[in-house]
């Protein structure tokens, strides 16, 4: 990685930080990364998170508001099948 700027002292684990960036990723979203990664092992990272229940065990009401905060338009509109059908595709 010659000719890269350092990414700063507060990342901990530098050659995944630089892989991420070369993908495409934020300064901050790549630092987040390889951060987690280096206080447990690179497998898990992905695993962390909450589990949340598939779109269609999901009520009408509660699949309109996820579409709002997605900005998915006609949702109002939409039927279940409809509504999980954009939430997916998005």
């Amino acid at each position: 990685m010659p000719g890269r700027k350092s990414p700063g002292p507060s990342v901990k684990d530098k050659e995944l930080y630089e892989e991420l960036r070369d993908e495409g990723n934020s300064k901050e979203k790549s630092a987040r990364i390889a951060n987690a990664a280096a206080g447990s092992s690179r497998k898990s990272v992905g695993r962390k998170g909450g589990r949340s229940e598939a779109y269609d065990d999901w009520t009408v009401d509660d699949l309109r508001k996820r579409a709002g905060q997605i900005g998915i338009e006609g949702r109002s509109r939409m039927n279940k099948s409809e509504l999980v059908k954009a939430l997916r595709n998005h």
